[in-house]
């Protein structure tokens, strides 16, 4: 298989710290122009795993291919064909707006020929003119997260590498930050982002989960949610979530149960066993609110592969 098909092409991609391996073999294929989510929880692997691909470190031991470039023998060629934006916004805080994108301008080069109409595209595609001649330190994180994207995409690369952007970041600026990776995406460029945030990993083409270093499933959203569906989630909402959770633990045969928003989630292999849960909560004398069968999100898969993983 030519890995030059692909934007990314990993394969057993390792990265160790004397005992410890902090990504442990990972193989995964991203297509050219898609958006592709790398998901896990903090501490699984994701910035590491970009850091290699962006030729921030060197790999221990595996394959790695970018754009057709090697990360162990061409990081300097990875580096002027992407655009990276890192967990901490890459901007100079002592600058204001418009020296942050003069800056980038000449770090990637941008010939002077082309230089006003690159600027005027990253300010209209940022929102920012009215913020151009203030302090970068004084922008919410919300403008800083466009900024930030703007100077990374000023040379127009073919793949984008977004490490946890929207983190800390509100709701709202969240959906704009999207809606400009939707822009891009529609010119063919190919989008790798880490994030822990499962809502946003519906908005991806194809994802991959890690967990403690590994692949532990990769698909598009919804064949993710398939993974779970020879099981039903059954939501219960009652006053008193933590005693729920407590007679269930000790009543009821299931496969998996957790706190949700203000609810509980039981995870069972029939529907039949709702009435002997509901059964079971009321000789309790518990109290119940609402009670509904939930399809399965990706947070719901999640759960379920990680505490597979732990047992």
């Amino acid at each position: 298989m030519n890995s030059n098909d692909y934007s990314v092409f990993i394969e057993d991609l390792e990265k160790k710290y004397g005992d410890f391996k902090a990504v442990d073999k990972i193989s995964l294929k991203v297509n050219k122009g898609e958006i592709f989510g790398f998901l896990g929880p903090n501490g699984a692997g994701k910035s590491t795993t970009i850091k290699m691909l962006t030729g921030l470190i060197i790999p221990s031991s595996g394959k790695a291919f970018v754009n057709g470039f090697n990360v162990f023998k061409e990081a300097e060629k990875i580096r002027e064909n992407i655009g990276y934006m890192s967990q901490k916004f890459s901007l100079y805080d002592d600058l204001t707006v418009n020296e942050n994108i003069d800056f980038y301008a000449g770090i990637y080069k941008i010939s002077k020929n082309i230089k006003k109409q690159r600027k005027d595209w990253i300010i209209e595609i940022s929102d920012i003119k009215e913020y151009l001649n203030i302090r970068t330190s004084s922008l919410s994180l919300g403008l800083k997260q466009r900024l930030a994207l703007g100077c990374a995409i000023m040379h127009k690369p073919a793949i984008l590498f977004l490490d946890e952007p929207t983190s800390g970041v509100d709701p709202i600026s969240r959906r704009k930050f999207w809606n400009l990776i939707y822009e891009m995406a529609e010119e063919k460029k190919t989008v790798f982002v880490t994030t822990h945030y499962m809502d946003e990993a519906d908005y991806c083409d194809r994802l991959a989960m890690i967990y403690n270093g590994k692949i532990i499933a990769d698909g598009s959203p919804e064949s993710l949610k398939q993974k779970i569906n020879n099981q039903v989630i059954l939501e219960i909402i009652t006053d008193n979530a933590v005693k729920t959770r407590n007679i269930l633990e000790k009543n009821i045969d299931y496969i998996e149960l957790f706190f949700f928003g203000q609810g509980i989630h039981i995870v069972i292999d029939n529907i039949n066993k709702k009435d002997e849960i509901l059964n079971c909560l009321k000789k309790e004398n518990i109290n119940i609110i609402n009670s509904e069968f939930k399809n399965p999100s990706l947070e719901n898969v999640f759960v379920s592969l990680i505490n597979r993983e732990r047992k």
